[in-house]
């Protein structure tokens, strides 16, 4: 009775070793998604400025630009505003603390030129000069960053 006890003990664990790691792979991917996602959470923390909407958003986990491996996280905001570029520059500076957040440059069309890797568009139609993006460059340094195909 014991052996037999024991034989099945030796077969289901390394089962279930292998079944928890298989299925690395398909959860740290929606645990990058949410790290990218929080991304743009930190965006909407900010105050807007005057005569401001966000119009759109949009976020990101994966290779995302420049060579190599290594996730990365982006998340983005779509912007109309009565103010200039620089104005708002000046004006999401003040929120900055590192050099990729709170990047804010004009948007001509739906395409986000920022991601070189990965095909990432705005929904939201684009028919003037007056909308920006306000962008940032997440990081997180958890296992799931190590288990995502994406990143490699």
């Amino acid at each position: 009775m014991k052996r037999n006890i024991l034989s099945k003990i030796i077969v289901f664990l390394p089962l279930l070793f292998i079944v928890l790691i298989i299925s690395l792979y398909f959860v740290c991917p929606v645990i990058n998604d949410f790290v990218a996602a929080g991304v743009v959470k930190d965006l909407k923390r900010n105050p807007l400025p005057e005569n401001t909407i966000i119009v759109d958003e949009k976020s990101a986990a994966g290779k995302l630009c420049g060579c190599g491996n290594g996730m990365q996280y982006f998340g983005a905001l779509l912007l109309k505003s009565d103010l200039s570029l620089e104005e708002l520059k000046v004006y999401y500076s003040q929120f900055s603390d590192k050099e990729w957040d709170n990047i804010v440059e004009q948007q001509c069309g739906n395409r986000i030129e920022e991601v070189e890797h990965q095909d990432l568009d705005f929904e939201a139609d684009i028919d003037g000069d007056d909308y920006y993006i306000l962008y940032e460059w997440g990081s997180y340094h958890g296992l799931a960053s190590e288990f995502d195909l994406r990143g490699h």
